[in-house]
């Protein structure tokens, strides 16, 4: 089977407190309470969507925090 080498996660502080995970390209969301947690979250988001011999090697967190751009 195709197995892909990773899977990226945007994580973003979640309005109403904790974070938020979402892949690119999977439609795979999750959410938690501390980033300690939401790294368990995602683990085992990415096992429940994946078949274990298609799970990706690397899970990377690419966490995002609100920026003002001014042009």
């Amino acid at each position: 089977m195709y197995r892909e080498k990773e899977i990226i996660f945007i994580v973003e502080e979640s309005p109403e407190g904790g974070y938020e995970a979402h892949s690119l390209g999977h439609s795979i969301f999750t959410q938690a309470d501390n980033y300690e947690e939401l790294k368990a979250m995602v683990h085992d988001a990415v096992s429940c969507h994946f078949e274990e011999d298609e799970r990706p090697r690397i899970i990377r967190l690419h966490q995002v925090k609100d920026e003002l751009i001014v042009v």
